[in-house]
């Protein structure tokens, strides 16, 4: 996997983006959650292996340590600063992949309405406000407990925290600090009304054990999206490119081979 760094532009910010570039084929962008840019490498590797893909897997700015200038500080920003990526690099026909924080940025991306995305898939998304179906204080729990919100099998993804190394500390705070930044209370009250103007295809992914972002919230998100399809991932949590890859990956590249394949053969304007 090839990791270089791009100099981009955005509303007159100047921004230093990192970005994981990896196989050959469709351009996949996989845009990561709260849990940092470690949590989607591995599934980008395989999906960049496994199928003709292409695979830009970018980290948001103040993850991993990576500088952040001040005025990039919304899931809004973040979107402008992708487009901005694929206007630079030429890219076409582009898949948006974003899992929960990284699934708000790919509906804002969506709603930026870029002729270069050919359509979104929404992994176990945060963004919207659902009655009675909040996403979980993620900033009021310590790890153990978030991981045990995240998995279907939280015991088989134990991580003990007394067991990192000083600068495993300070990639897990700076990601803390970022997400914060960006997500703050994880929910735009605006997003949910917002979504009706989404004009690509839309595959919402959920994972049925998910109790960060419960499946009644999922099917919400699906909803507010004209024509979107929503499928639960069985035996899965927050985090499907972790507790589940091949299925994650069968689905996405299924429904992306789907939507790509019926965009060809659509008569023109």
């Amino acid at each position: 996997m090839l990791s270089t760094t791009h100099s981009l532009s955005v509303s007159g910010v100047d921004v230093s983006l990192e970005v994981r570039d990896t196989g050959a084929g469709h351009t996949f962008l996989l845009l990561h959650g709260g849990a940092g840019p470690l949590s989607v490498a591995p599934f980008a590797q395989l999906l960049g292996a496994e199928r003709p893909a292409r695979v830009l897997a970018p980290t948001h700015p103040g993850f991993g340590g990576t500088p952040r200038p001040e005025a990039l500080a919304t899931p809004r920003a973040l979107a402008e600063l992708y487009v901005a990526l694929l206007d630079k690099l030429d890219l076409h026909d582009v898949t948006l992949v974003g899992n929960s924080i990284g699934g708000w940025v790919a509906s804002e991306m969506a709603l930026l309405k870029s002729p270069r995305v050919g359509r979104i898939i929404l992994v176990d998304a945060v963004g919207i406000t659902v009655d009675e179906h909040p996403v979980a204080d993620v900033f009021s729990l310590t790890l153990p407990e978030l991981m045990a919100l995240s998995y279907h099998d939280p015991v088989k993804f134990r991580i003990d925290p007394s067991s990192f190394t000083d600068a495993q500390r300070a990639g897990a705070a700076a990601n803390r600090a970022a997400l914060a930044v960006y997500g703050g209370a994880m929910t735009d009250p605006t997003l949910r009304g917002r979504l009706r103007d989404v004009s690509i295809p839309a595959l919402v992914l959920w994972g049925e054990a998910d109790r960060v972002v419960d499946v009644t919230y999922g099917k919400a998100f699906a909803d507010a999206i004209p024509n979107a399809r929503f499928n639960v991932l069985p035996r899965t949590g927050h985090v499907p490119q972790i507790e589940t890859p091949a299925e994650l990956l069968r689905a996405i590249w299924d429904y992306s081979s789907e939507a790509a394949s019926a965009a060809a053969s659509a008569p023109s304007a």
